[in-house]
């Protein structure tokens, strides 16, 4: 369906933007050389294989950390007018950046890879698991989204996944029960973390505008939480069986 009037919009809207600034073309250049190195090791195990010396070095080289840092490195690199020894980004613009949220969120991240490498997770799930004495898929569902959305709040759902489905599986084999469905519920239950600014990247952002407290944050991600939990453990397994996973 054609929109009278859009073409022209975006045109007008597009000649007031104007030419490229030299600012804007050292981000595209940064941006440029970010994203390539990022997706070089990739490129190199398809070609020369993971097992490969090339891969690795490559890898370890080109460490995703390492490669955010070099990018970010380049704006304070590249001029934008040399004469007068102006570069694309100044110490002055960068001691703006909301610096306390990104420690934040980096504080959160550390906290939950730390669960997963020391252990913790695994010891605290087992532990509430034998404490609890869950035979059933029903119960075994419930402690996979609870424990979830916990691990969720204090790190990304990736990682809250990692950790939390190989401690999952292992309690429903042991109950004699199909670990799909509390599995699965655990996958779903790890994308929630509602309430503090280090469970998800779009918290911090809210957080660190200062317009949402952390009480409110905290009291509205709760009911999040639980309104979710409750949808998972009562759609989840309807719609599995639906489908004829279970």
């Amino acid at each position: 369906k054609h929109l009278v009037g859009v073409e022209e919009y975006v045109r007008t809207e597009k000649a007031k933007l104007g030419k490229l600034s030299v600012a804007e073309r050292n981000t595209l250049i940064a941006f440029g050389v970010t994203v390539t190195l990022w997706i070089v090791p990739g490129i190199v195990a398809i070609i020369a294989g993971t097992e490969s010396s090339t891969y690795e070095t490559v890898s370890g080289r080109l460490d995703e950390g390492i490669v955010a840092i070099l990018g970010a490195s380049l704006l304070f690199l590249l001029p934008t007018k040399w004469e007068d020894r102006e570069f694309t980004l100044r110490w002055s613009d960068a001691a703006k950046i909301d610096w306390g949220t990104v420690v934040l969120f980096g504080t959160g991240i550390i906290f939950g890879s730390l669960l997963e490498s020391s252990g913790l997770a695994e010891t605290l799930g087992n532990g509430a698991s034998d404490r609890l004495g869950l035979t059933s898929v029903f119960a075994i569902t419930v402690f996979a989204v609870i424990l979830a959305i916990v691990v969720s709040e204090t790190t990304s759902n990736t990682a809250s996944a990692a950790v939390v489905v190989p401690i999952i599986i292992p309690i429903a084999m042991a109950a004699d029960v199909n670990p799909f469905v509390p599995a699965l519920a655990a996958t779903f239950a790890a994308s929630f973390g509602f309430m503090l600014p280090v469970s998800t990247p779009q918290n911090a952002v809210v957080y660190g505008s200062g317009t949402v407290p952390i009480t409110t944050m905290i009291r509205t991600g709760a009911s999040f939480d639980v309104i979710g939990a409750i949808l998972i453990v009562i759609f989840l397994p309807v719609m599995a069986s639906m489908v004829g996973l279970v």
